[in-house]
């Protein structure tokens, strides 16, 4: 019966991990639903942009205080996270502190650390909770932030928030019973941040304590592999992804919008431009724009995936705030939502793409991507270097190319553009009229 509790935590661990692989490779799927992109260019700014936005959370310090609460979350979770590797070994091993006896007194340092840390994501935890709760951020009351989104945001905290109190109450009763003299418990120096909590366990039995400081242990060793699971299903899953998605941002000009290839071929041959022609021509012509997830790149749908719900960029939208229906931030949960829902539906065996539905029309209307002034304050603003304004433009282009669904003040122009060469109805030839009459004027 020894070594119970070890087959326990394997058969645990390995369902864990199962779980977690299956539902990785649901994630890559839905990614990959998009179309091909190539983004490997600039190897070097790409791997600087990751460090700086991503690793050095560079973007987030444009609201401090904000930022060192994120930041003291970020690093809990990294730095914390190392004691997982001991929990894990202990538990397939059966030991306890298995590394307690290798570092000796830097150990006790290194659980100083922990425990600080552990304190601050608590600390932090609670201060995020009462700004959305309480105090009620304006960016977090907007209506796609209604349900499902606003108890994943608050669920995250509170996990959060049990798992370090967790660990506290496990250092505590653990440090009891190693100064009483119980076999298989290792007595550190002074753990400065668990110590206040000696005075609630010091007057339970032994078996009491090694009941609690056990219970803690399988709590936090299973909370964190439920965790890591969950955040797969939550806005959370930018804490891995926001590192791939900001080395494949869009390095270039903020204001540069990308070329439609099949209308720059066109153009050319009409201009007499020589092209290179593709060396395998498709077998039919491809949709212009995007209507659906597949007619997006895959980088759209990675930037959806990695999209943490702030808020930010929708804070920062001049559309948005003049009262349009435009939320950048919406777009991007549009996007993974119906990802998800044409995964589920392949999985199931249904039509998935071709389920009657899509991206634009059901979840994004035409008067939120018409409202989009194209400013690229959305992009400026995310976190980790989401491009909603790539998806907007590509929904419009859709509008206006395959379905000549612009609104009529923009046909006009488009049709002055096509003959005049400019956004206003006058030959060509008149331009610089007001050239002349300038002149004149000067002349008297």
């Amino acid at each position: 019966m020894s070594f119970l509790p070890q087959i326990v935590f394997l058969i645990i661990f390995g369902a864990a991990g199962y779980i977690l692989a299956k539902r990785v490779k649901f994630l890559k799927r839905n990614i990959l639903l998009g179309k091909a992109e190539t983004r490997n260019d600039q190897s070097e700014n790409r791997w600087k942009t990751m460090l700086l936005v991503a690793f050095g959370q560079k973007k987030m310090f444009k609201k401090f205080i904000p930022a060192i609460l994120h930041l003291f979350i970020y690093v809990g979770f990294v730095v914390i996270n190392l004691e997982v590797l001991e929990f894990i070994l202990d538990g397939i091993l059966g030991t306890h502190r298995l590394f307690a006896p290798i570092l000796g007194s830097a150990y006790t340092v290194a659980m100083n650390l922990f425990e600080f840390l552990a304190v601050a994501v608590l600390a932090a935890c609670i201060i995020f909770l009462i700004r959305r709760n309480i105090l009620k951020v304006d960016r977090f009351q907007k209506p796609e932030m209604k349900g499902w989104p606003a108890l994943d945001g608050n669920l995250i905290l509170v996990i959060e928030s049990v798992l370090m109190l967790a660990i506290l109450s496990m250092n505590a009763t653990d440090q009891i019973l190693a100064a009483r003299g119980l076999e298989h418990y290792t007595l550190l120096g002074t753990l400065a941040f668990s110590a206040p909590l000696k005075p609630i366990f010091e007057g339970m039995s032994d078996s009491t304590l090694i009941l609690v400081e056990r219970l803690a242990w399988w709590f936090h060793i299973i909370g964190i592999l439920a965790f890591a699971i969950y955040v797969t299903y939550s806005k959370h899953l930018h804490i891995f992804l926001a590192f791939p998605n900001t080395w494949y941002s869009n390095l270039k000009p903020k204001g540069e919008m990308a070329n439609m290839p099949e209308v720059t071929n066109e153009v050319n041959m009409m201009l007499g431009i020589p092209t290179e022609a593709p060396a395998d021509p498709p077998a039919e012509i491809g949709r212009f724009g995007a209507k659906d997830i597949n007619d997006l790149s895959w980088v759209n749908v990675l930037n959806a995936y990695s999209c943490t719900e702030c808020g930010r960029c929708t804070a920062e939208c001049p559309a948005n705030i003049t009262g349009k229906e435009l939320s950048p931030r919406k777009i991007m949960m549009n996007v993974r939502d119906r990802a998800e829902e044409v995964g589920k539906s392949l999985d199931e065996g249904g039509q998935g793409l071709e389920d009657g539905k899509s991206l634009l029309g059901d979840y994004i209307s035409k008067e939120e991507i018409n409202a989009c002034t194209s400013c690229n304050a959305c992009v400026e603003a995310c976190p980790v270097n989401i491009d909603p304004l790539s998806i907007i433009l590509q929904m419009r282009r859709y509008v206006a190319m395959e379905e000549s669904g612009s609104p009529a003040q923009w046909n006009s122009m488009f049709q002055n553009m096509e003959t005049s060469f400019s956004p206003w109805k006058f030959s060509p030839q008149d331009r610089f009229n007001w050239a002349e009459s300038v002149k004149d004027e000067e002349m008297k």
